[in-house]
Protein backbone atom coordinates (compact mmCIF):
# COMPACT_ATOMS: atom_id res chain seq x y z
CA UNK A 1 0.00 0.00 0.00
CA UNK A 2 2.49 2.55 1.02
CA UNK A 3 4.40 2.17 -2.64
CA UNK A 4 1.51 3.70 -3.92
CA UNK A 5 1.67 6.58 -1.74
CA UNK A 6 4.29 10.25 -2.68
CA UNK A 7 6.84 10.25 -0.29
CA UNK A 8 5.09 13.78 0.89
CA UNK A 9 2.22 11.71 1.64
CA UNK A 10 3.98 9.39 3.83
CA UNK A 11 6.14 12.19 5.56
CA UNK A 12 2.92 13.95 6.37
CA UNK A 13 1.69 10.06 7.97
CA UNK A 14 5.11 10.46 10.26
CA UNK A 15 4.13 13.96 11.67
CA UNK A 16 0.90 13.64 11.82
CA UNK A 17 1.59 9.96 14.15
CA UNK A 18 4.58 11.91 15.88
CA UNK A 19 2.37 14.82 17.37
CA UNK A 20 1.77 14.49 21.05
CA UNK A 21 4.31 11.71 21.16
CA UNK A 22 5.87 10.67 24.73
CA UNK A 23 2.04 12.80 25.81
CA UNK A 24 -0.28 10.57 24.13
CA UNK A 25 0.19 6.91 23.82
CA UNK A 26 -2.02 6.87 20.66
CA UNK A 27 1.20 8.55 19.67
CA UNK A 28 3.58 6.19 19.82
CA UNK A 29 1.46 3.26 18.59
CA UNK A 30 0.82 5.26 14.96
CA UNK A 31 4.60 5.84 15.00
CA UNK A 32 5.43 1.94 15.38
CA UNK A 33 2.78 0.81 13.14
CA UNK A 34 4.57 3.10 10.22
CA UNK A 35 7.86 2.08 10.85
CA UNK A 36 6.35 -1.53 10.75
CA UNK A 37 4.13 -0.68 6.97
CA UNK A 38 7.48 1.82 5.51
CA UNK A 39 9.95 -0.73 6.85
CA UNK A 40 10.84 -2.77 3.64
CA UNK A 41 9.91 0.66 1.19
CA UNK A 42 13.54 1.03 -0.80
CA UNK A 43 12.86 4.53 -1.36
CA UNK A 44 15.90 6.55 0.22
CA UNK A 45 13.39 9.39 1.43
CA UNK A 46 11.21 6.71 2.62
CA UNK A 47 14.09 5.00 4.56
CA UNK A 48 15.00 8.40 6.03
CA UNK A 49 11.88 8.71 7.21
CA UNK A 50 11.89 5.28 8.95
CA UNK A 51 14.92 6.32 10.53
CA UNK A 52 14.24 9.56 12.04
CA UNK A 53 11.13 7.60 13.17
CA UNK A 54 13.27 4.82 14.91
CA UNK A 55 15.31 7.32 16.77
CA UNK A 56 12.14 9.24 18.05
CA UNK A 57 10.80 6.10 19.89
CA UNK A 58 14.59 5.66 20.91
CA UNK A 59 14.62 9.09 22.62
CA UNK A 60 11.47 8.66 23.88
CA UNK A 61 12.80 4.95 25.67
CA UNK A 62 15.71 6.91 27.04
CA UNK A 63 13.76 9.59 28.25
CA UNK A 64 11.43 7.02 30.17
CA UNK A 65 14.85 5.55 31.58
CA UNK A 66 15.64 9.00 32.61
CA UNK A 67 12.09 10.07 34.27
CA UNK A 68 12.55 5.98 36.02
CA UNK A 69 15.51 7.56 37.74
CA UNK A 70 14.28 10.72 37.95
CA UNK A 71 11.33 9.36 40.27
CA UNK A 72 13.99 7.00 42.79
CA UNK A 73 12.55 9.41 45.62
CA UNK A 74 9.36 9.22 45.15
CA UNK A 75 8.82 5.44 44.68
CA UNK A 76 11.76 5.34 47.80
CA UNK A 77 9.14 7.23 50.39
CA UNK A 78 5.93 6.31 48.52
CA UNK A 79 4.79 3.97 50.82
CA UNK A 80 4.68 6.77 53.31
CA UNK A 81 1.65 8.08 51.20
CA UNK A 82 1.51 10.93 48.94
CA UNK A 83 4.81 12.71 48.37
CA UNK A 84 4.88 15.99 47.31
CA UNK A 85 8.02 17.80 46.11
CA UNK A 86 8.98 21.88 46.84
CA UNK A 87 11.35 24.38 45.06
CA UNK A 88 11.78 27.71 44.95
CA UNK A 89 12.06 30.66 42.04
CA UNK A 90 13.98 33.94 42.53
CA UNK A 91 16.13 33.73 45.58
CA UNK A 92 18.63 36.09 43.38
CA UNK A 93 17.24 38.59 41.55
CA UNK A 94 17.31 42.45 42.34
CA UNK A 95 13.57 42.81 42.18
CA UNK A 96 10.70 41.29 42.44
CA UNK A 97 9.14 38.05 45.01
CA UNK A 98 10.58 35.28 45.50
CA UNK A 99 7.54 32.47 44.47
CA UNK A 100 7.82 28.56 45.70
CA UNK A 101 5.80 25.85 44.09
CA UNK A 102 4.61 22.50 45.93
CA UNK A 103 3.51 19.42 43.42
CA UNK A 104 2.40 16.19 43.96
CA UNK A 105 2.61 14.53 40.97
CA UNK A 106 0.02 11.85 39.34
CA UNK A 107 0.78 8.26 38.87
CA UNK A 108 0.74 8.81 35.16
CA UNK A 109 3.30 9.18 33.13
CA UNK A 110 4.98 12.99 32.73
CA UNK A 111 8.08 13.59 30.70
CA UNK A 112 10.79 15.90 30.36
CA UNK A 113 10.43 17.29 33.68
CA UNK A 114 13.98 18.05 34.64
CA UNK A 115 15.26 21.57 37.01
CA UNK A 116 13.51 24.14 35.54
CA UNK A 117 16.85 25.99 34.75
CA UNK A 118 17.82 23.67 32.28
CA UNK A 119 14.58 23.79 29.85
CA UNK A 120 13.60 26.15 27.18
CA UNK A 121 11.30 28.82 27.82
CA UNK A 122 8.90 27.28 25.49
CA UNK A 123 9.04 23.92 27.29
CA UNK A 124 8.87 25.14 30.18
CA UNK A 125 5.17 26.95 29.79
CA UNK A 126 4.66 23.08 28.21
CA UNK A 127 4.99 21.25 31.17
CA UNK A 128 3.61 24.07 33.53
CA UNK A 129 0.42 23.60 31.84
CA UNK A 130 0.66 19.60 31.72
CA UNK A 131 1.26 19.90 35.56
CA UNK A 132 -1.94 21.95 36.42
CA UNK A 133 -3.49 19.73 34.03
CA UNK A 134 -2.96 16.33 35.71
CA UNK A 135 -1.05 16.84 38.91
CA UNK A 136 -2.82 15.20 42.45
CA UNK A 137 -2.70 18.61 43.57
CA UNK A 138 -0.33 22.32 42.97
CA UNK A 139 0.43 25.01 45.34
CA UNK A 140 2.11 28.22 45.46
CA UNK A 141 3.55 31.07 47.61
CA UNK A 142 5.20 33.82 47.80
CA UNK A 143 6.97 36.62 49.32
CA UNK A 144 7.00 39.98 48.38
CA UNK A 145 10.06 42.66 47.95
CA UNK A 146 8.92 44.32 50.89
CA UNK A 147 9.17 41.11 52.81
CA UNK A 148 12.22 39.65 51.55
CA UNK A 149 13.44 43.38 52.62
CA UNK A 150 11.92 42.71 56.32
CA UNK A 151 13.10 39.55 57.04
CA UNK A 152 16.10 38.70 55.11
CA UNK A 153 16.01 36.57 51.51
CA UNK A 154 16.06 32.90 53.44
CA UNK A 155 13.39 33.73 55.63
CA UNK A 156 11.13 34.77 53.08
CA UNK A 157 11.92 31.61 50.71
CA UNK A 158 10.76 29.43 53.91
CA UNK A 159 7.56 31.72 54.19
CA UNK A 160 6.74 31.21 50.88
CA UNK A 161 7.44 27.46 50.86
CA UNK A 162 5.35 27.26 54.10
CA UNK A 163 2.52 28.84 52.23
CA UNK A 164 2.66 26.71 49.01
CA UNK A 165 2.57 23.79 51.02
CA UNK A 166 -0.61 25.41 52.81
CA UNK A 167 -2.11 25.58 49.68
CA UNK A 168 -2.74 22.06 48.41
CA UNK A 169 -5.40 20.53 48.32
CA UNK A 170 -4.21 17.69 50.12
CA UNK A 171 -1.95 16.93 52.52
CA UNK A 172 1.46 15.09 51.69
CA UNK A 173 2.90 12.35 53.89
CA UNK A 174 6.10 13.21 52.57
CA UNK A 175 7.88 16.45 51.12
CA UNK A 176 11.27 16.47 48.77
CA UNK A 177 12.91 19.88 49.27
CA UNK A 178 16.11 21.16 46.86
CA UNK A 179 18.48 21.47 49.53
CA UNK A 180 16.42 22.54 52.48
CA UNK A 181 14.93 22.09 55.57
CA UNK A 182 11.83 24.53 55.87
CA UNK A 183 10.80 25.20 59.67
CA UNK A 184 7.90 25.31 61.15
CA UNK A 185 5.85 22.35 59.22
CA UNK A 186 5.21 19.49 60.59
CA UNK A 187 5.10 17.06 57.91
CA UNK A 188 8.29 14.91 57.19
CA UNK A 189 10.71 16.51 55.03
CA UNK A 190 13.63 15.40 52.77
CA UNK A 191 16.35 17.60 51.54
CA UNK A 192 18.03 16.89 48.55
CA UNK A 193 21.10 18.12 47.49
CA UNK A 194 20.48 19.68 43.66
CA UNK A 195 16.78 17.92 44.23
CA UNK A 196 15.49 19.66 41.03
CA UNK A 197 17.51 17.50 38.79
CA UNK A 198 17.51 14.25 40.84
CA UNK A 199 13.44 14.27 41.76
CA UNK A 200 10.73 14.71 39.15
CA UNK A 201 8.44 16.14 42.15
CA UNK A 202 10.96 18.37 42.85
CA UNK A 203 11.49 19.28 39.33
CA UNK A 204 7.62 19.77 38.94
CA UNK A 205 7.81 22.48 41.20
CA UNK A 206 11.08 24.33 40.31
CA UNK A 207 8.65 24.68 36.62
CA UNK A 208 5.41 25.99 38.58
CA UNK A 209 7.89 28.67 40.64
CA UNK A 210 10.05 29.58 37.70
CA UNK A 211 7.00 29.86 35.06
CA UNK A 212 4.32 31.49 37.79
CA UNK A 213 7.09 33.88 38.70
CA UNK A 214 8.33 34.77 35.41
CA UNK A 215 4.96 35.53 34.34
CA UNK A 216 4.43 37.90 37.02
CA UNK A 217 7.54 39.84 36.21
CA UNK A 218 6.24 40.08 32.40
CA UNK A 219 3.05 42.00 33.81
CA UNK A 220 5.35 44.17 36.06
CA UNK A 221 7.09 44.99 32.90
CA UNK A 222 4.32 46.68 31.66
CA UNK A 223 3.97 48.76 35.09
CA UNK A 224 7.56 49.80 35.34
CA UNK A 225 8.57 49.16 31.24
CA UNK A 226 11.76 51.16 31.57
CA UNK A 227 13.67 48.48 33.83
CA UNK A 228 13.03 45.58 31.11
CA UNK A 229 11.31 42.87 33.84
CA UNK A 230 10.39 40.80 30.83
CA UNK A 231 13.77 39.80 29.58
CA UNK A 232 15.59 39.80 32.63
CA UNK A 233 12.98 38.93 34.75
CA UNK A 234 14.58 40.90 37.59
CA UNK A 235 17.95 39.61 37.87
CA UNK A 236 21.36 41.94 38.18
CA UNK A 237 21.36 41.91 34.13
CA UNK A 238 23.87 44.91 32.75
CA UNK A 239 20.58 46.77 31.52
CA UNK A 240 18.69 46.08 34.66
CA UNK A 241 21.39 47.62 36.59
CA UNK A 242 22.02 50.39 34.11
CA UNK A 243 18.23 51.18 34.39
CA UNK A 244 18.10 51.30 37.69
CA UNK A 245 21.13 53.48 38.55
CA UNK A 246 19.33 56.12 35.76
CA UNK A 247 15.55 55.49 37.25
CA UNK A 248 16.41 54.57 40.68
CA UNK A 249 14.45 51.51 42.32
CA UNK A 250 10.96 51.34 41.60
CA UNK A 251 8.52 49.83 44.38
CA UNK A 252 9.37 46.16 43.78
CA UNK A 253 13.25 46.45 43.92
CA UNK A 254 14.55 44.64 47.02
CA UNK A 255 16.43 47.45 48.77
CA UNK A 256 18.80 45.17 50.71
CA UNK A 257 19.82 43.32 47.36
CA UNK A 258 20.28 47.32 45.74
CA UNK A 259 22.04 49.10 48.17
CA UNK A 260 25.79 48.88 46.13
CA UNK A 261 23.91 49.96 42.89
CA UNK A 262 22.61 52.86 43.69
Amino acid sequence: MERKMGIQEIRSRFEEAGEGLGSRPEAEQRLSELILCCKEDERAGVRALVRKAERQLDALSKERERMWEMKRFEREYGAAGLICGIDEAGRGPLAGPVVAGAVILPEKEILYLNDSKKLSPKKREELYEVILRDAVAVGVGYASSERIDEINILQATYEAMREAVSKLSVKPAVLLNDAVTIPGISVRQVPIIKGDAKSASIAAASIVAKVTRDRLMEKYDAVFPQYGFASHKGYGAAAHIEALKKYGPCPIHRRSFIGHFL
